[in-house]
């Protein structure tokens, strides 16, 4: 239709036709953009043949992967606090340091802790002659009950001061494992391997026992973990994986040019989100080069299993339209055919077609906007 016959047709008509008008041009322009209306062959046919790149739909065995965005967890953090309330003698590392399992890491002024350590033993001391002083009057005390020289009440008396005798000591004795306890809180050490970081306070400073705020924390980074969510469709095959034999992860941070990291999947969440649909899992990596860093972002890839045999074509032939996805097919007289087709995997530039493409068969993988069903086409010399 010209434009001024459309032109005189909208001006004349009310605004239901002038609706189906403007809809009839869109349909018409869309047709044409496509490539698939007679306008589009006639021009192609006046250019001549278009140039295009073809390749050959082939079979091979194509890896089934999932690929996400994990982030990088440490193994274990612990916040390191003092037990005891004390000034603080002594920082013996360096803020980032690696410090291993059982490394000292602070030193609180023992000289209150060993003096209450001393009182303790002193009454324990005192105590004990006590208790055994109890012990003898007891034993004397039944002799003379035997004979009836005392009466009876007098007896139980001794037997009584011997028990609580008896109590105190083992109180004490408790009052000087406390107080040793106490001692050995004043040197504060690793309880994990890992690095450190920020340290909150310097010698000189005084600590309060489980104060809100840690003195450092240490993350455990070797070994490590990723933290990724993957779609709920995937858990079947995730779990048949884990549980024959394992599923492995493979790791790569943005700005990292070595080989990617390759863990181990040890967790799954016990519930899907119901609001992504997604679960997360968590893969362990032994981290020997500290490559990997909590808090950092990282892409991971998941290979869930292998198609063996699956036809294949370039990525670059599979485009997309109205009715899905499609590819142009090179007949032996040099034309094209539009066939749709069912693609599923794609990775490393191939894509595995499903159903619509054999075996053989060639493909446009360049030059496909001239293209139309019948279009001639020609290839490089």
């Amino acid at each position: 239709m010209k434009p001024a016959r459309l032109l005189g047709l909208l001006k004349a008509r009310p605004k239901p036709a002038l609706a189906l008008a403007v809809l009839a041009v869109g349909a018409l322009g869309y047709w044409q953009f496509i490539g698939f209306g007679p306008k589009a062959a006639k021009e192609g046919a006046e250019r001549g043949p278009a140039p295009v790149l073809v390749a050959e739909a082939a079979r091979q065995d194509m890896a089934v992967t999932a690929e996400t965005i994990g982030g990088v967890q440490a193994f274990t953090s612990v916040a390191i606090k003092s037990q005891v309330d004390g000034q603080v003698t002594g920082v013996h590392f360096r803020e980032g340091q690696t410090v291993k399992k059982g490394e000292l890491l602070f030193s609180i002024d023992r000289r209150p802790f060993e003096a209450a350590l001393r009182q303790a033993e002193a009454n324990l001391a005192r105590d004990s002659a006590m208790w055994e002083k109890a012990k003898l009057d007891l034993a004397r005390y039944q002799e003379l009950v035997n004979r009836g020289v005392v009466a009876k009440q007098q007896f139980e008396t001794a037997r009584a001061n011997a028990d609580g005798a008896g109590a105190t000591v083992k109180a004490d004795e408790a009052a000087v494992e406390r107080a040793r306890l106490e001692l050995a809180y004043a040197q504060i050490h690793a309880p994990v391997q890992g690095r450190t970081g920020n340290v909150l306070v310097q010698q000189g400073n005084v600590v309060k026992a489980n104060d809100a705020n840690p003195l450092v924390v240490i993350n455990q980074v070797q070994p490590i973990f990723v933290a990724f969510s993957v779609p709920e469709r995937l858990m079947s095959g995730i779990k048949n994986r884990m549980t024959k034999g394992g599923l492995v992860a493979q790791a790569t941070a943005s700005g990292d040019s070595g080989a990617p990291l390759l863990g181990r999947v040890e967790f799954m969440n016990n519930a899907v989100d119901a609001s992504t649909g997604m679960i997360q899992l968590k893969a362990v990596f032994e981290n020997a080069n500290e490559r990997l860093t909590p808090g950092q972002s990282v892409n991971v890839l998941l290979t869930l299993g292998t198609m063996s045999e699956a036809v294949t074509v370039p990525s670059s032939a599979v485009l997309t339209g109205p009715k899905g996805a499609y590819v142009y097919i090179v007949k032996d007289d040099m034309t094209v055919e539009h066939r749709l087709v069912s693609a599923s995997v794609a990775r490393e530039g191939k894509t595995v077609i499903d159903k619509g493409v054999d075996a053989g068969e060639k493909v446009v993988t360049e030059g496909q906007l001239r293209l139309f069903p019948g279009a001639k086409i020609k290839l490089p010399s």
